[in-house]
């Protein structure tokens, strides 16, 4: 369905609202001729008479007046819109880098809190294993885990990590003598450190090395061996704070200590752009979080 040229119904629409071609010349800054020719094209276009043209002034005919009301609803439900949008606030956004296993496990099943908190910031999560360039864009912040320091950037610490061996209960594992005949769960680290949770560091720490199974199962993504855990698979070392859901529902257990310390989690930015707001509202909220999260056996906030 073809309409009419706006710029003809705009003219017949303030005329009609004005009485008086002069009065809407001067509204919309052009000539009474230029409104009297845009109202005569539209009659043309319509084949009606939509004006009587009277010595001083011009009067509706019926057709004008049914036409009239129609277009002024839809020129100010149209200015309303615009302004709308002229007046709409700017988009606010925060990409945050994470490590995939901080996301699944600690990460995610808060960020229904922050939504809550701040509905109008737009989160993306960038996963990735390895440490994004924030100077160049790819992220506004992320959490790191490492020993620092990170120059150039903004850091605050979160937590440190600690692990302990978690199993499923229905091994039935109370002492650590019980390795011997139990399938050890290892994790593949991209960058092993006199830091790296290995069952070969909590031996030395637990002086248990001797009870320790050379043999065990490895795997390239942490959750994999949490899982395999969960299933009875074996026992693995893991943080408490990342399967705190998993301890609290009793499908894994901490059978004995002791607990061997990683490295901490830090929340990075460059401290600069223009969503800096928004990167300091996310830092805010997740300090809270860590704040509010009270520590499981095995884990810790220095």
């Amino acid at each position: 369905m073809s309409l009419p040229p706006l710029a003809t119904l705009r003219a017949f629409e303030v005329a009609a609202r004005h009485q008086s071609f002069k009065n809407a010349a001067s509204e919309l800054g052009v000539t009474p001729t230029a409104i009297s020719h845009q109202v005569r094209l539209l009659e043309e276009t319509l084949a009606v008479q939509l004006f009587d043209r009277k010595p001083r002034q011009v009067v509706l005919t019926d057709v004008g007046q049914a036409l009239y009301p129609v277009l002024r609803d839809g020129f100010a439900s149209f200015a309303k819109a615009i302004d709308q949008v002229r007046n709409r606030p700017a988009s606010r956004s925060v990409t945050v880098s994470v490590i995939p296993s901080f996301a699944a496990k600690w990460l995610l099943p808060r960020l229904p809190r922050f939504q809550a908190e701040y509905p109008d910031i737009h989160l993306r999560l960038h996963t990735s294993p390895e440490a994004v360039d924030l100077a160049g864009g790819v992220a506004d912040a992320a959490i790191r885990y490492g020993v620092g320091p990170y120059p150039g950037l903004v850091a605050s610490p979160l937590f440190r990590e600690h692990f302990v061996p978690l199993c499923s209960p229905s091994l039935g594992l109370e002492k650590p003598e019980g390795l011997r005949k139990t399938t050890l769960l290892h994790f593949d680290w991209l960058r092993p450190d006199d830091a790296t949770p290995t069952w070969q560091r909590w031996g030395q720490v637990a002086g248990f090395s001797e009870c320790l199974p050379a043999a065990g199962i490895s795997f390239s993504d942490d959750s994999h061996a949490i899982q395999a855990a969960i299933a009875g698979q074996g026992v693995v070392l893991a943080s408490p704070e990342m399967v705190r859901a998993e301890i609290d529902a009793g499908l894994l257990v901490m059978p004995f200590g002791p607990e061997i310390k990683g490295h901490s989690y830090h929340y990075v930015h460059t401290g600069r752009g223009d969503n800096r707001r928004e990167v300091e509202a996310f830092g805010d909220w997740i300090k809270r979080e860590v704040a509010s999260s009270g520590p499981l056996a095995g884990s810790s906030r220095d």
